[in-house]
Protein backbone atom coordinates (compact mmCIF):
# COMPACT_ATOMS: atom_id res chain seq x y z
CA UNK A 1 0.00 0.00 0.00
CA UNK A 2 1.07 3.72 -0.75
CA UNK A 3 1.66 6.02 2.00
CA UNK A 4 -0.42 8.76 2.12
CA UNK A 5 0.55 11.60 4.49
CA UNK A 6 -1.64 12.28 7.16
CA UNK A 7 -2.93 16.38 7.80
CA UNK A 8 -0.22 15.75 10.76
CA UNK A 9 2.50 14.84 9.13
CA UNK A 10 2.26 17.57 6.23
CA UNK A 11 1.82 19.92 9.27
CA UNK A 12 4.88 18.85 10.69
CA UNK A 13 6.89 18.48 7.13
CA UNK A 14 5.99 22.10 6.78
CA UNK A 15 7.00 23.56 10.18
CA UNK A 16 9.99 21.93 9.39
CA UNK A 17 10.67 23.52 6.57
CA UNK A 18 9.73 26.63 8.20
CA UNK A 19 12.31 26.40 10.74
CA UNK A 20 14.67 26.03 7.54
CA UNK A 21 14.02 28.85 5.71
CA UNK A 22 14.26 31.15 9.34
CA UNK A 23 17.89 29.03 10.19
CA UNK A 24 18.63 30.20 6.66
CA UNK A 25 17.55 33.82 6.70
CA UNK A 26 19.51 34.07 10.13
CA UNK A 27 22.69 33.12 8.93
CA UNK A 28 21.99 35.44 5.93
CA UNK A 29 21.62 38.14 8.28
CA UNK A 30 24.77 37.25 9.81
CA UNK A 31 26.93 36.18 7.10
CA UNK A 32 25.31 36.97 3.89
CA UNK A 33 24.28 35.16 0.99
CA UNK A 34 27.93 33.92 0.09
CA UNK A 35 28.46 32.97 3.80
CA UNK A 36 25.06 30.54 3.75
CA UNK A 37 26.37 27.61 3.12
CA UNK A 38 24.43 24.60 3.60
CA UNK A 39 26.20 22.68 6.70
CA UNK A 40 26.28 26.17 8.19
CA UNK A 41 21.90 26.36 8.01
CA UNK A 42 21.83 22.62 8.89
CA UNK A 43 23.92 23.17 11.91
CA UNK A 44 22.16 26.54 12.68
CA UNK A 45 18.57 24.82 12.22
CA UNK A 46 19.91 21.92 14.19
CA UNK A 47 19.39 19.24 12.13
CA UNK A 48 21.70 17.28 9.12
CA UNK A 49 22.88 18.55 5.72
CA UNK A 50 20.81 15.74 4.24
CA UNK A 51 17.81 16.85 5.70
CA UNK A 52 18.08 20.16 4.34
CA UNK A 53 17.91 18.34 0.80
CA UNK A 54 14.70 16.77 1.97
CA UNK A 55 12.66 20.08 1.53
CA UNK A 56 14.97 21.82 -0.74
CA UNK A 57 16.19 20.42 -4.41
CA UNK A 58 19.05 22.75 -3.54
CA UNK A 59 20.99 25.47 -2.31
CA UNK A 60 19.87 27.99 -4.91
CA UNK A 61 16.64 27.07 -4.64
CA UNK A 62 16.46 27.46 -0.81
CA UNK A 63 18.42 30.98 -1.35
CA UNK A 64 16.27 32.10 -3.42
CA UNK A 65 12.94 31.50 -1.46
CA UNK A 66 14.78 33.07 1.85
CA UNK A 67 15.51 36.57 0.10
CA UNK A 68 12.06 36.47 -1.88
CA UNK A 69 10.42 35.80 1.42
CA UNK A 70 12.67 38.66 3.26
CA UNK A 71 12.34 40.93 0.36
CA UNK A 72 8.50 40.76 0.41
CA UNK A 73 8.59 41.40 4.55
CA UNK A 74 10.42 44.36 3.84
CA UNK A 75 8.71 45.50 0.85
CA UNK A 76 5.36 44.86 3.07
CA UNK A 77 6.62 47.26 5.91
CA UNK A 78 7.76 50.12 3.70
CA UNK A 79 4.56 49.88 1.80
CA UNK A 80 2.17 50.09 4.97
CA UNK A 81 4.42 53.28 5.83
CA UNK A 82 3.37 54.41 2.73
CA UNK A 83 -0.44 53.87 3.26
CA UNK A 84 -0.44 55.18 6.65
CA UNK A 85 1.27 58.41 5.27
CA UNK A 86 -2.22 59.32 3.60
CA UNK A 87 -2.81 60.55 0.44
CA UNK A 88 -0.70 63.59 -0.06
CA UNK A 89 2.57 62.67 -2.56
CA UNK A 90 4.80 64.48 0.12
CA UNK A 91 4.20 62.79 3.10
CA UNK A 92 4.09 59.34 1.18
CA UNK A 93 7.56 60.26 -0.61
CA UNK A 94 8.61 60.95 2.70
CA UNK A 95 8.02 57.55 4.57
CA UNK A 96 9.07 55.60 1.52
CA UNK A 97 11.79 57.23 1.95
CA UNK A 98 12.37 57.31 6.00
CA UNK A 99 11.03 53.34 6.33
CA UNK A 100 13.44 52.21 3.24
CA UNK A 101 16.07 53.70 4.97
CA UNK A 102 15.60 53.26 8.48
CA UNK A 103 14.80 49.58 8.09
CA UNK A 104 17.79 49.25 5.98
CA UNK A 105 19.74 50.90 8.86
CA UNK A 106 18.77 48.86 11.41
CA UNK A 107 19.38 45.27 9.61
CA UNK A 108 22.43 46.32 7.90
CA UNK A 109 24.01 43.17 6.66
CA UNK A 110 20.52 41.78 5.88
CA UNK A 111 19.78 45.11 3.58
CA UNK A 112 23.52 44.51 1.77
CA UNK A 113 22.84 40.67 1.36
CA UNK A 114 19.41 41.70 -0.31
CA UNK A 115 20.58 45.08 -2.69
CA UNK A 116 23.78 44.81 -3.37
CA UNK A 117 25.73 41.28 -2.57
CA UNK A 118 26.55 38.74 -5.41
CA UNK A 119 24.08 36.43 -5.75
CA UNK A 120 23.62 33.04 -7.84
CA UNK A 121 20.92 33.75 -10.79
CA UNK A 122 18.14 32.39 -9.23
CA UNK A 123 18.48 34.80 -6.33
CA UNK A 124 19.08 37.72 -8.60
CA UNK A 125 15.53 36.68 -10.44
CA UNK A 126 13.98 37.59 -7.28
CA UNK A 127 15.95 40.83 -6.57
CA UNK A 128 15.13 42.23 -10.18
CA UNK A 129 11.02 41.29 -8.58
CA UNK A 130 11.97 43.34 -5.10
CA UNK A 131 13.22 46.70 -7.64
CA UNK A 132 10.25 46.41 -9.77
CA UNK A 133 7.86 46.37 -6.70
CA UNK A 134 9.88 49.50 -5.59
CA UNK A 135 9.66 50.97 -8.36
CA UNK A 136 6.33 50.62 -9.06
CA UNK A 137 5.36 52.11 -5.34
CA UNK A 138 7.75 55.56 -6.53
CA UNK A 139 5.48 55.96 -10.04
CA UNK A 140 2.25 55.41 -8.05
CA UNK A 141 3.65 57.95 -5.83
CA UNK A 142 5.41 60.11 -8.57
CA UNK A 143 1.99 60.02 -10.87
CA UNK A 144 -0.14 61.66 -8.07
CA UNK A 145 2.26 64.28 -7.29
CA UNK A 146 2.49 65.03 -10.87
CA UNK A 147 -1.39 65.61 -11.32
CA UNK A 148 -1.63 67.79 -7.85
CA UNK A 149 0.80 69.89 -9.07
CA UNK A 150 3.29 68.54 -6.08
CA UNK A 151 6.26 67.46 -9.06
CA UNK A 152 7.40 68.64 -12.23
CA UNK A 153 5.99 66.57 -15.01
CA UNK A 154 8.01 64.30 -15.84
CA UNK A 155 8.35 60.11 -17.13
CA UNK A 156 7.03 58.62 -14.03
CA UNK A 157 8.60 55.81 -14.32
CA UNK A 158 11.90 56.48 -15.26
CA UNK A 159 11.89 59.00 -12.38
CA UNK A 160 10.65 56.77 -10.19
CA UNK A 161 13.20 53.85 -11.05
CA UNK A 162 15.93 56.78 -11.30
CA UNK A 163 14.76 57.53 -7.64
CA UNK A 164 14.79 54.22 -5.90
CA UNK A 165 18.42 53.86 -7.79
CA UNK A 166 19.20 57.29 -5.82
CA UNK A 167 18.54 56.15 -2.53
CA UNK A 168 20.35 52.41 -2.71
CA UNK A 169 23.38 54.20 -4.02
CA UNK A 170 23.22 56.59 -1.01
CA UNK A 171 23.48 54.02 1.30
CA UNK A 172 26.07 51.76 -0.16
CA UNK A 173 28.41 53.20 2.13
CA UNK A 174 26.50 52.78 5.13
CA UNK A 175 25.86 49.27 4.28
CA UNK A 176 28.88 47.82 3.78
CA UNK A 177 29.63 45.17 5.96
CA UNK A 178 33.62 46.09 5.19
CA UNK A 179 33.51 49.14 6.36
CA UNK A 180 29.96 49.90 8.67
CA UNK A 181 29.39 51.44 10.72
CA UNK A 182 32.06 53.88 10.40
CA UNK A 183 32.62 56.02 13.77
CA UNK A 184 30.90 59.48 13.49
CA UNK A 185 28.11 58.19 11.16
CA UNK A 186 24.75 60.37 11.60
CA UNK A 187 22.35 58.37 9.92
CA UNK A 188 19.93 61.61 10.60
CA UNK A 189 21.54 63.57 8.37
CA UNK A 190 22.56 61.02 5.70
CA UNK A 191 18.29 60.44 5.81
CA UNK A 192 18.16 64.14 5.44
CA UNK A 193 20.41 64.47 2.62
CA UNK A 194 18.84 61.62 0.57
CA UNK A 195 15.12 63.18 1.57
CA UNK A 196 16.33 66.25 0.09
CA UNK A 197 17.93 64.94 -2.66
CA UNK A 198 14.68 63.03 -3.57
CA UNK A 199 12.29 65.87 -3.45
CA UNK A 200 14.49 68.57 -5.34
CA UNK A 201 15.11 66.11 -8.59
CA UNK A 202 11.44 65.48 -8.43
CA UNK A 203 10.81 69.58 -8.32
CA UNK A 204 8.89 69.56 -5.26
CA UNK A 205 7.88 73.35 -4.77
CA UNK A 206 8.35 72.29 -0.85
CA UNK A 207 9.42 70.03 1.72
CA UNK A 208 7.59 70.26 4.52
CA UNK A 209 5.15 67.49 5.42
CA UNK A 210 1.26 67.95 4.54
CA UNK A 211 0.63 65.78 7.04
CA UNK A 212 1.99 63.95 10.08
CA UNK A 213 2.79 59.93 9.12
CA UNK A 214 3.97 57.62 11.82
CA UNK A 215 7.59 56.90 12.63
CA UNK A 216 9.40 54.27 10.38
CA UNK A 217 10.74 52.68 13.78
CA UNK A 218 6.93 52.27 15.03
CA UNK A 219 6.34 49.68 12.60
CA UNK A 220 7.83 46.06 13.27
Amino acid sequence: MAYRPTAATRRSAQAKREALLGAARAVVAQSGFAGAAVAAIAERGSVSVGSVYSYFDNREALLAEVFRNAAEYEFGRVEAAVEAAGPGPDDRLRALIDTFADRALRGRRLAWSLLFESVDPAVDRERLRLRQSYRDLGEAIIVDGIAQGRFVDQDAPVAAAALMGAISEALVGALNPDTAPLAGDDPDALLATITDFCFRALGAPAHTPETTHPDPRSIP
